[in-house]
């Protein structure tokens, strides 16, 4: 296979592959935090990060979700479709956590009345600012019906992981997801794993997620297999 690096991100290398449809994405032992402020190298993250997010992604497909994963090559790279990003983050928020909490000088922890989506332009020069559904549209980054659409499929996905984390007595607090088009059609792509998402011990409330890393609180190669384990079954 024939690669050459397209992109290189705070936790992942995309490299371009022989075939024109397809991308390689390779992990990166690498924790960043506060838009990249503080940055780590972090012997076994990107394998963990890679084996949660494979785990993710294939419960979301045998539930009827579209992604851009094609295959795992190894315990740290995956084979995935090239799609035009979106480059909008959906950030969907099931309890109050966060910059949500500090924004609005509330406690964490409550359960929302129902899920709030956010967006957020993707860009780390402008440090990815909030958007809203009216700029998307005057901007042409999105079209009304692609922004329902994103919005529909956030709202799946949040109910199958909610469902799925439960099992693992984990709550599902917020998390981020990012969308592409293939073929005129919207997909998810990039990762799902602790980097972007909020899970909280159901019974003792403890993160296990970055924010043990942004916050000094454990260490993070044990917490991310903590929720390997549990995914796993290996409770």
């Amino acid at each position: 296979m024939s690669e050459q690096l397209i992109y290189s991100g705070k936790a992942k290398d995309v490299f371009s592959t022989d075939n024109d449809s397809e991308l390689l994405m390779v992990y990166k032992d690498q924790a960043t935090a506060f838009n990249g402020e503080r940055k780590e190298h972090i012997p076994g993250k990107g394998q963990l990060n890679c084996k949660i997010s494979s785990y993710i992604f294939d419960y979301l497909i045998k539930n009827g979700i579209k992604t851009h994963l094609v295959k795992n090559l190894s315990d740290h790279e995956q084979l995935v479709l090239k799609t035009e990003l979106i480059p909008v983050e959906v950030v969907l928020r099931n309890k109050i956590a966060g910059s949500f909490a500090k924004k609005f000088a509330l406690e964490e922890g409550k359960n929302l009345p129902e899920p709030i989506i956010e967006f957020y332009y993707k860009s780390d020069a402008l440090d990815d600012p909030f958007i809203n559904d009216n700029q998307i549209t005057s901007l042409e980054i999105a079209t009304e019906d692609e922004l329902n659409y994103i919005k529909d499929q956030t709202r799946k996905i949040n109910q199958l992981l909610i469902k799925l984390f439960a099992q693992d007595s984990l709550d599902l607090v917020d998390f981020k997801l990012e969308f592409g088009r293939v073929n005129g059609e919207i997909i998810l792509i990039d990762e799902f794993s602790p980097d972007n998402c909020r899970l909280w011990d159901h019974n003792t409330h403890t993160s296990l997620d970055k924010d043990v890393f942004r916050k000094n609180q454990a260490d993070l190669v044990e917490t991310y297999q903590k929720v390997l384990n549990r995914l796993e079954g290996a409770k």
